[in-house]
């Protein structure tokens, strides 16, 4: 009896032990995870090791054999040269702006300081006033963004979009791209899924013949075919043809996706909609709509980050965004050099990186957010 005592008693006091340090902690989580086996310890470090190297040879380029100042491609000329930031630094308004004339630069800043205060009352919880955002962002900021980057209202004079380039481009068609897509994709698949035979097979007929042809096509046939078409004397401005074709590009694709997240919704609740009497405007916008766009954010976002890479396509039609306005500064003899180019497609890779990692950080914020609710 009093061993059996003794041995209960040596039990608890053995059970009240702390875990052995290599268990736990941080030490514990590598013993467990990267170097549970002599294989995974392998994999490990060589991982580690290709990790190593890459970043180094990053930094080294980037940073540490890299060249800061300077006034010509002369200052890059050496063969251990790494990137040629002074190149950025010369041609930094044109990769902004493009050729828009240095005195009305302020109207391109005015333009994204307005955009940047709308998308930001719209998108932060926290700041009242959303109603009046959204109909700003619809009705006022499109025309006063227009009036001042184009001119010729608030008496200011007018610069033609030939003149526009740069990132000042790649944000005009990627933010009127998506901004119209999403209207336009959501028409097209309410109408695919239509009762009405004229509606749902027009909706078809568009999106599958859009879907069918690339971006190019599209970009070719609204800069080049569309005024064959056009009365005489009746002409639109080649940036606005893109704006339209990518649109309409971008509207097929995001139909498909959101008809997606209609039918994914159970038909309990069409019936429930009808059942109290609310017509289709109302079951479509209070009841299936909030639930299906939900339910495919992943899938939309996916297209607002395609269609703001696919930006770089204009330049097929002579529109120069940021990529193109950079290929453009490479033609310039006075900053030839061997890292001219590698820097410039690395700055415009940067660009490109921040707008799409921005888009995709938001969406899955949003999502998160939208998602409490269906928490167990």
């Amino acid at each position: 009896m009093t061993g059996s005592t003794k041995a209960a008693g040596t039990f608890v006091a053995a059970a009240d032990l702390a875990p052995p340090r290599s268990e736990v902690g941080v030490i514990g989580w590598l013993s467990k995870n990267l170097f549970s086996s002599w294989s995974n310890s392998l994999i490990t470090l060589v991982c580690l090791w290709v990790t190593w190297r890459v970043v180094m040879g990053v930094l080294d380029w980037a940073v540490f054999s890299a060249v800061w100042t300077g006034n010509d491609g002369t200052v890059c000329q050496s063969a251990n040269v790494g990137a040629c930031w002074p190149f950025v630094t010369a041609k930094f308004g044109q990769f902004m702006y493009g050729r828009y004339p240095d005195s009305e630069r302020w109207r391109v800043l005015l333009t994204y300081g307005l955009t940047a205060v709308t998308l930001a009352g719209l998108m932060i919880p926290a700041i009242p006033g959303k109603k009046w955002f959204g109909i700003f962002a619809v009705v006022g900021l499109p025309f006063i963004s227009w009036g001042l980057l184009y001119g010729g209202m608030f008496g200011l004079p007018v610069v033609k979009t030939e003149f526009w380039g740069g990132l000042l481009v790649t944000l005009v068609v990627a933010t009127v791209g998506i901004a119209g897509s999403f209207p336009i994709g959501i028409i097209l698949a309410l109408g695919r899924r239509s009762e009405m035979p004229v509606a749902r097979w027009v909706s078809i007929f568009f999106i599958e013949v859009v879907r069918a042809v690339p971006l190019i096509t599209i970009l070719f046939m609204s800069s080049v075919m569309l005024p064959l078409f056009l009365p005489d004397g009746v002409s639109f401005d080649k940036l606005l043809r893109a704006l339209i074709g990518v649109m309409l590009f971008s509207g097929a694709y995001m139909a498909e996706t959101i008809r997606g997240g209609l039918q994914a919704i159970p038909r309990g609740q069409y019936e429930a909609a009808d059942s109290l009497g609310l017509s289709f405007p109302q079951k479509m916008g209070l009841i299936v709509l909030p639930q299906a766009l939900k339910l495919v954010i992943p899938g939309i976002v996916n297209s607002f980050v395609g269609l703001a890479k696919d930006t770089s396509l204009v330049l097929i039609i002579g529109i120069f965004d940021l990529l193109g306005i950079v290929q453009a500064g490479l033609t310039d003899a006075k900053w030839f050099a061997p890292g001219t180019a590698m820097t410039g497609y690395v700055f415009a890779a940067f660009v490109f990186w921040v707008i799409c990692f921005s888009i995709s950080r938001y969406s899955a914020w949003l999502e998160k957010r939208l998602s409490v609710g269906d928490r167990r």
